[in-house]
């Protein structure tokens, strides 16, 4: 099992707020989080400034930073109440909040299917 398949299927490690946190000059940080806020607004309609995009060490984290869209994540919410690994795991899978994920993010069911198949 990847350790960074999220628990909805999405890759914490290829996204840019995981990867923002990550760099340390302090200037190409500032960048890639303008970069980000911009694209937040203009594919998903989200209205993020870049002050707002923080550090995030990834949704499976205990106790470490989370970008507030991952920590109201219900998708996040229901697996961690339920100690799943990820939702590749939960016998009520597909679930009506994944379906209506997996609209915008259709290789997140490719991984968790895969998942599925490996332990099923």
């Amino acid at each position: 099992m990847d350790e960074t398949t999220a628990y909805c299927g999405l890759i914490c490690e290829n996204c840019p707020i995981y990867i923002a946190t990550r760099i340390e000059d302090p200037d190409e940080r500032a960048a890639k989080r303008i970069d980000i806020a911009r694209i937040c607004v203009e594919e998903y309609s989200m209205n993020y400034t870049p002050e707002e995009i923080t550090d995030c060490d990834g949704c499976k984290t205990d106790g470490g930073r989370l970008f507030v869209e991952c920590a109201g994540c219900v998708i996040r919410k229901c697996a961690r109440a339920r100690n799943l690994d990820n939702c590749a795991f939960c016998e009520e899978y597909v679930c009506e909040r994944l379906e209506s994920f997996f609209e915008s993010d259709p290789p997140s069911r490719e991984r968790l299917e895969v998942i599925r198949r490996q332990i099923g």
